[in-house]
């Protein structure tokens, strides 16, 4: 007689049977299920309404709670997986109070890849997230180092507190706690990919448009507002970052966009959340006019990223202007969007939603490594008052989803109306639902043919602090460099603003000078000096603000051919205020000393660098 008994286990694709010994535990035959069904993200339920379930002990026997020729049902769980480890014996384990809530956290929701976070993402991960209380001196009657209901910690997704300090939307870190909180240990949370179109590869049937089953269906969706954010507030360091951005449009009337630049850190104004840090806005090539903005490609984009990433920052958002004005002498813009007409276009939030989907947010607990987007949208333009100010949104999971997938394009006429499309013979496309209030009060689910912006936005504050903050050179009197691609006259960079831009400096101001995101870049992508392999211990001196590193930069023999290019372009090869010391002699000496290229060779007459083919200088024509 055999010593092994028949389970039989029900799911979704039918009854299996599953041989094993009555003296195994119940982990065990969570093992064999898992392999026999090749499922994941499962729990055994002893009856068929899934009211009693059989958790995953390391101690209890199969033989204790079952018996021969039993049926058990097994239930997947749709968007989060909640399943039982096989790798830890949990049940003898010990926990006291104090590790009970860190450990559930730590030790029960394993990603099933290994996922490089974002820095404040481990800060966040580490950290406990409660809301401190101070003893109640009218309700709390017990001594100082006792707690009770009224002064001990909040959880950071505490609703009565979000309401107290009109925090809107949970930050993406409390999101997960609070649904990980109720969990037992051996479970854990993860967030599924939400996936629009027909899984490839199904053998059951032809492929479409002539064939499809539940198998390879995508499911219907029915949009839901987010209820978190993964950035809770966008801060510019300084008022003139914004202003230097602006001038564009003050100056041509044409609307502008360009890419922000900075760092992520923790926002302490909201439990568990993340701030946007802006630093620097970088402008690539566009056409603009009053009424649109059509971005170009970049060819330098790969060398803009090569520099922000040196001096510790990254590409963290997009911002655009929709200013038109009203009075030019009071300094009034229309107010074109708002709760009357719309915050974000159709078009706006397709394009937030692909920019999205380019900068993934790195995620431990989605299926696939990663799950929504860091990435911030501002839009600049008039308020209530007529005056200019900042809106910050994101676009949500779903619709970042709709976007990837193709399913999403905008209305012709309504600009606060999408359209989800329909099925053709080449592209399958799901159901796609949201509700709403009719006349009477009822709340009915419409088709999103067309569907309203709102539904897929999540607004994301956006401000500057009340004392500035500056990453790079706080100008003051002095003419800042020009910034890229605005081909209007004084915007232009060219070698001339950046001679008059370095002469207006002292020789000890040197790193102040030269800490300009603008003029980094220009320096990055010089064509007329090798300076781009030369550069890193300059960024480096940019990033710690080390004057001593920047000092030792400065005598670098590339260095010192510029200051005598510049010299020479700005007087002619007279002396001038910068750098204070030099003459055209030395600068043509030691542009006689260096060969950058030997393909290229510098002219002892004006300092410029030709082509090796050439007998004369192209400047001067002056031989060589």
């Amino acid at each position: 007689m055999s010593d092994k008994i028949l389970i039989r286990v029900q799911s979704a694709e039918g009854i299996k049977r599953i041989e094993i010994s009555p003296k195994s535990n119940l982990k065990q035959l969570y093992d064999s299920v898992q392999n026999v069904l090749k499922v994941d993200g499962f729990g055994l339920f002893m009856e068929r309404n899934f009211a009693t379930e059989l958790h995953a002990s390391g101690s209890q026997l199969v033989g204790s709670a079952l018996k021969h020729g039993d049926m058990v049902y097994l239930k997947q769980i749709a968007g989060t997986s909640s399943r039982r480890t096989s790798t830890t014996a949990i049940d003898n384990m010990s926990f006291n109070s104090a590790k009970l809530s860190t450990d559930r956290l730590t030790n029960s929701l394993r990603p099933s890849i290994d996922v490089i976070e974002d820095e404040v993402d481990q800060q966040l991960f580490k950290s406990s997230g409660t809301i401190k209380r101070e003893r109640d001196s009218k309700l709390c009657h017990h001594n100082a180092n006792g707690r009770c209901v009224h002064c001990s910690p909040l959880e950071p997704y505490d609703e009565n507190y979000l309401k107290e300090h009109n925090i809107k939307h949970l930050s993406f870190h409390s999101y997960i706690r609070k649904q990980t909180s109720g969990m037992d240990h051996g479970k854990y949370f993860v967030f599924d990919d939400i996936n629009c179109r027909i899984k490839p590869g199904c053998r059951e049937h032809p492929p479409w448009p002539k064939g499809i089953c539940s198998k390879c269906q995508p499911s219907a969706i029915t949009l839901n507002r987010q209820t978190y954010r993964h950035v809770d507030n966008v801060m510019f360091e300084n008022t003139k970052i914004v202003e230097r951005f602006l001038n564009y449009w003050r100056t041509t009337g044409h609307q502008r966009m360009g890419w922000l630049y900075g760092t992520y850190e923790q926002h302490t104004d909201v439990p568990l959340g993340i701030r946007a840090r802006v630093a620097a806005i970088y402008e690539p090539p566009q056409e603009s006019s009053r009424d649109s903005i059509n971005i170009c490609p970049d060819e330098n984009a790969d060398e803009v990223d090569a520099v922000a990433k040196a001096l510790g920052l990254k590409k963290i958002g997009w911002i655009f202007t929709d200013l038109i004005t009203e009075d030019a002498s009071a300094g009034t813009v229309k107010q074109i969007r708002g709760i009357e007409t719309h915050f974000l276009t159709a078009q706006e939030c397709i394009t937030a939603g692909e920019l999205q989907n380019r900068h993934p947010n790195p995620c431990k607990y989605a299926t696939n490594g990663t799950f929504g987007s860091k990435f911030v949208t501002i839009c600049v333009t008039g308020d209530q008052t007529k005056q200019v100010h900042m809106e910050g949104y994101a676009v949500s999971a779903q619709c970042m989803a709709l976007v990837r997938d193709n399913c999403l394009i905008p209305t012709k006429d309504a600009p606060e109306l999408g359209y989800v499309r329909e099925s053709t013979d080449k592209q399958y496309v799901p159901d796609v639902f949201y509700k709403e209030k009719d006349q009477y009060g009822n709340e009915v689910q419409r088709l999103a043919r067309p569907l309203p912006v709102e539904y897929l936005l999540v607004d994301v504050p956006a401000s500057t602090p009340l004392q500035p903050q500056f990453t790079f050179t706080e100008y003051d009197k002095r003419q800042p460099f020009p910034i890229e691609n605005r081909y209007i006259d004084g915007h232009l960079q060219d070698f001339n603003a950046l001679s008059n831009y370095l002469s207006a400096w002292g020789e000890e101001d040197f790193l102040e000078a030269i800490s300009d995101f603008h003029l980094l870049v220009y320096l990055y992508k010089m064509d007329m000096l090798p300076l781009r392999q030369h550069m890193g211990p300059l960024l480096e001196a940019v990033r710690s603000k080390n004057p001593n590193k920047a000092a030792e930069f400065k005598t670098d023999e590339v260095w010192k051919l510029l200051e005598s290019l510049v010299q020479a372009s700005s007087t002619g090869g007279g002396t001038t205020s910068y750098p204070s010391g030099a003459t055209a002699s030395t600068g043509a000496a030691g542009a006689d000393a260096m060969d950058l290229d030997a393909n290229t060779w510098t002219c002892s007459h004006c300092t410029f660098i030709n082509r090796g083919e050439l007998n004369s200088c192209e400047i001067c024509s002056l031989p060589r």
